[in-house]
């Protein structure tokens, strides 16, 4: 077999797994950033209401079965694949000192070893955590969401005491992967400085020292975890949740284990990049995907006027800048937590295509209209669209979203990450009727697209009042293949909207992590201008009566927030 080294292979791929949360994929690119194949293999998830968990040995599984399917569809052999990248949600993994599964379930069912990223256990953890007014807050927007690792760790060791004494190691998923490919335990600056209040920024003066490939965790603030009561992670140098951590991309340890090499069906000892949470491997696959252009020769810091929408099950909004923005709501700023000596900060809707989803599956028509859409081979969101085409025409409007004059929706359904941060908002839908045909699923269905929309406009409006200057969007996930929600978008916010030529963002991104560990790529951003690539542009509606009608209908949603909060003091004070 040959050696990883070994360059008479005729070409160089590069692999990206990508951990959902339903799915693991895997996707080889060439040297050109295209994507030869690609595979999924689904997980089981187990929910019951606020708790959501995995288990990390049916999803490494899962992510053997997405390689080697995918190497087969895309006709790689192991010795092309010159090295691997893990993307992956930010859920919370549990092993003990043999690396085995240890229980973060009530069930006690020690399979169950993953709290998954959307599960709310630990909102009065959170809440008790944000009391505290740490320093390190700051950088999350001020304060900690229910879906970040400090509360979660704080629900485990206050409900399941006997777990807490047994877990050698808490890892975020990413950072999991990569240890289970490589032996390697360093942590990624993305996960830490995002999910778990790793001072990143601690690391400046050593950014260019090229060697430091795994740094002494300096970032910790030891004060905050001794005050929120987890003050025993603290033990051995952090070595429970991170004594040494690493820029997104860096090699880890030797390369791919031979253990792990026989389960994914490749070559021993290829690089493998620290990894990177789902969400950033997007922007990392799609932040650079601008058509070439003269201006964009010049201007090195372009890429601080680019936000990028990762839209799936939720939708995150990630820019970056030079300075560090404090953005109130919006998580950050998070030094290199994606694009190495920026800093990135993140607004978010925690749900999106999952709101899609639940709007139409509880509504009256929905099984009806699946098998209509399977009868034509199409998707629910495809026959949607072309009803919402006819339904325009029928009532002779001269733009799709005037359809919803009468119907306003507030996307809240899981609270409200940015620019709010208010976990207890709760979604509306203004002007029901009894109407339960396929014409009024699809007006729904428009509507909760334009309120997910202006959720977007409020969030770039709220990140440009606090000193960015973001003037264009950059769209990748499930959600951006749709081109209503493209257009809608575009028309709300006003900004064109790129797509990048290569529809699978977050495994590019992914493998875009491995390809920088080969060291074929001086650094991460040279790896991006190499592979990103840009697609279609979509540019707002240039009709005044659409600009109009938008301004209008955005009035209507902040008041549907200002509404909700005055009735919460109203009953609020009559129980008191």
């Amino acid at each position: 077999m040959a050696s990883p080294t070994d360059t008479s292979s005729s070409r160089s791929v590069f692999l990206g797994v990508d951990v959902g949360t339903g799915s693991a994929r895997a996707g080889l690119f060439d040297e050109e950033g295209k994507l030869l194949g690609s595979s999924s293999s689904p997980i089981q998830i187990w929910k019951d209401g606020a708790f959501v968990e995995q288990s990390s040995t049916d999803i490494w599984l899962a992510v053997c079965a997405a390689v080697k399917a995918a190497c087969s569809k895309a006709k790689v052999a192991p010795t092309e694949v010159k090295s691997l990248g893990f993307a992956a949600t930010c859920s919370l993994v549990a092993v003990d000192s043999d690396s085995s599964p240890v229980s973060v379930s009530l069930t006690g069912d020690s399979r169950r070893n993953v709290i998954v990223w959307m599960d709310h256990r630990a909102v009065d953890q959170a809440e008790r955590i944000n009391k505290s007014k740490s320093p390190v807050l700051e950088y999350c927007g001020g304060g900690v969401s229910p879906e970040m690792q400090p509360p979660k760790l704080l629900w485990v060791k206050e409900n399941l005491q006997e777990s807490w004494l047994i877990v050698f190691r808490w890892m975020d998923l990413s950072d999991w992967l990569s240890y289970r490919a490589t032996g390697d335990d360093t942590r990624s600056l993305c996960t830490t400085v995002c999910k778990w209040t790793y001072l990143g920024h601690a690391h400046m003066q050593y950014v260019n020292d090229k060697d430091s490939r795994d740094m002494e965790a300096c970032g910790w603030d030891d004060e905050f975890w001794e005050e929120i009561g987890l003050g025993d992670l603290l033990e051995g140098h952090h070595a429970k949740i991170g004594r040494s951590v690493a820029f997104p991309g860096h090699p880890m340890g030797s390369g791919l284990t031979p253990a792990a090499a026989k389960e994914l069906g490749l070559v021993p000892g290829i690089p493998v990049g620290t990894s990177l949470i789902d969400a950033h491997a997007g922007g990392v696959g799609v932040i650079e995907s601008v058509p070439p252009s003269e201006a964009e020769e010049y201007d090195k810091e372009a890429i601080c006027n680019r936000m990028v929408l990762v839209c799936g099950t939720s939708t995150c909004h990630m820019a970056v800048s030079r300075s560090k923005l404090f953005i109130p709501g919006i998580w950050g700023p998070f030094w290199s937590a994606m694009v190495p000596e920026y800093w990135l900060t993140e607004g978010g809707q925690s749900a999106t295509g999952a709101l899609l989803d639940h709007i139409i599956e509880n509504h009256a028509g929905s099984i009806l209209l699946a098998n209509r859409a399977a009868s034509q081979k199409i998707s629910v969101f495809e026959l949607l669209n072309k009803l919402l085409e006819t339904i325009m025409i029928e009532k002779n409007q001269s733009f799709l979203g005037a359809l919803t004059e009468d119907l306003h929706v507030l996307p809240d359904f899981h609270g409200n990450r940015s620019p709010i941060a208010d976990p207890k908002s709760k979604g509306v839908i203004y002007g029901l009727t009894l109407d339960t045909s396929d014409e009024q699923l699809a007006l729904l269905y428009l509507a909760t697209v334009q309120g997910i929309a202006y959720g977007t406009r409020h969030i770039v409006e709220h990140s440009n009042a606090h000193g960015h200057q973001i003037n264009t969007l950059l769209a990748c996930g499930g959600l951006s293949k749709n081109p209503i929600f493209i257009q809608e978008h575009a028309d709300i916010i006003g900004c064109p909207i790129i797509l990048p030529r290569e529809s699978e963002s977050v495994l590019l991104g992914a493998a875009i992590l491995g390809a920088v560990a080969t060291k074929k790529y001086s650094s991460l951003r040279e790896a991006m201008k190499a592979l990103n690539a840009a697609g279609q542009v979509i540019h707002p509606s240039n009709d005044p009566k659409v600009k109009k009608y938008h301004e209008a209908k955005y009035r209507i949603f902040r008041g549907l927030y200002e509404q909700q909060l005055s009735n919460r003091s109203t009953m609020a004070q009559a129980l008191a």
